[in-house]
């Protein structure tokens, strides 16, 4: 998966958990593109704690995601969902609405 596709669902799966001071920052940098220099001068805090808060950020969504598995489980839902549209008949679709259940 795309770094950026998996900040993103990351943060949208997490992001409430987050302070609201690293919401701004991560956003900034993450959603808005904005360079550290320019996150650094926005807050006026300097770019090696605009630098280090990302990081934390990024870990801290990643821990998440590895004990709560959430964006993983959406992956794997979205692909089953998937699947059924390809089904030939109603019993097909019926046995892999019930995998999704499982996934659930």
């Amino acid at each position: 998966m795309e770094e950026f596709v998996k900040q993103s669902w990351l943060y949208d799966f997490y992001g409430d958990l987050l302070t609201d001071h690293q919401k701004e920052i991560y956003e900034a940098y993450v959603m808005e593109n904005l360079s550290l220099a320019e996150i650094a001068q926005e807050y006026d805090i300097s770019r090696q704690s605009v630098f280090d808060l990302i990081k934390r950020v990024d870990n801290t969504l990643n821990e998440y995601e590895e004990k709560l598995h959430l964006v993983e489980r959406f992956i794997e839902i979205k692909e089953k969902v998937k699947e059924i549209e390809n089904c030939k008949n109603l019993e097909e679709a019926r046995k892999m609405a019930e995998n999704i259940i499982e996934l659930l």
